[in-house]
């Protein structure tokens, strides 16, 4: 899958007044069948080390339109397996090294294509190797995650560990007490969470926060008015909705923001007609593909994550998609 952005762009070339925009299922499709052709542009090579994920994205994003068969099974797997190394882990491709958001991208794809049983036959590690692997880059002492062996934390990395230990049960693996521990000292006054202790609110953080509790069943710790307060002061005037204060708006918060006050049962606090209406202006209904704004180039990530948004606002026609 190819994380080369265009060649469209988002904002409809038509006079469609607000009510009569649509989403252009069948031209976002196409764009994503189309990303895996285009090997002979310099970024595709100069975006491998996102290609696991940027299958993850368009895998999704297919899902979520009601066209799961677009992207062939065999192939897909075929491809995720050779990202795996001996130790259970995951790269971005193959030859890269392992690390946790790679990881969390290939279990995640093994389960939409009901294919994890693949690890016992034709993977380098078992499920179990995987699950370990993850469970060993928990810091025993302070309970958040590194990315990989060198160390990194980021609330991103424990959200991935308890998505992937939960989609292969495996959970018991790690110190689930320490790492709710760790997302409590990562809150702020303002309801928000931030990438470690004393880091500044935002909302990509709030969802990993969010989500990680939600999936340990600890949501009574949030201070769901207090947060939902924050994240629905991130919707523009335009509908939009950014990352925290003074920002632009972009796409990718509409999965950001709206899948955590889904979680909190806040949803109803921003207005989803505009950001509907936002996200269907930042595609292009000719070739295909949804960018951060009107007026910018179209990629996968954000194609996703606005088809993800319109679908935690029941957009007709869409599958429904887990919050967490």
């Amino acid at each position: 899958m190819s994380l080369v952005s265009g060649p469209g762009r988002g904002g409809s070339r038509s006079n469609d007044l607000p009510g009569e925009l649509m989403l252009h299922v069948d031209k976002h499709v196409e764009y994503i069948q189309s990303l895996d052709s285009r090997k002979d542009e310099l970024e595709y090579w100069l975006t491998e080390h996102l290609r696991l994920n940027g299958v993850y994205w368009g895998l999704t994003a297919l899902h979520l339109l009601g066209q799961p068969d677009v992207l062939p099974r065999t192939e897909t797997i075929d491809f995720v397996l050779s990202c795996q190394h001996e130790n259970g882990g995951f790269g971005a491709a193959p030859g890269h090294d392992p690390h946790m958001l790679y990881t969390v991208s290939a279990v995640q794809i093994l389960v939409t294509v009901d294919a994890l049983h693949e690890l016992e036959h034709r993977g380098k590690a078992s499920k179990e190797k995987v699950g370990e692997f993850i469970a060993n880059l928990q810091d025993r002492e302070t309970g958040t995650f590194a990315g990989d062996e060198w160390g990194e934390t980021d609330t991103r990395f424990l959200y991935g560990a308890l998505n992937a230990l939960s989609l292969l049960h495996l959970v018991s693996l790690i110190d689930l007490p320490k790492a709710i521990s760790h997302i409590q000292a990562c809150a702020n006054s303002d309801g928000g969470y931030g990438v470690a202790p004393g880091a500044e609110s935002h909302a990509g953080q709030i969802f990993t926060c969010v989500a990680a509790l939600a999936i340990a069943r600890r949501l009574d710790l949030v201070d769901k008015d207090r947060l939902g307060a924050w994240l629905s002061e991130r919707q523009l005037e335009n509908g939009g909705l950014n990352g925290r204060p003074e920002k632009l708006e972009d796409v990718c918060y509409s999965w950001w923001v709206v899948t955590s006050l889904a979680m909190i049962d806040r949803l109803h606090w921003i207005d989803g007609d505009k950001l509907a209406e936002f996200i269907l202006r930042c595609q292009d209904p000719e070739m295909g593909g949804i960018a951060d704004r009107p007026g910018d180039m179209v990629d996968v990530f954000h194609t996703l994550f606005g088809v993800a948004g319109l679908s935690l606002l029941k957009y007709p026609g869409l599958k429904e998609i887990d919050p967490i």
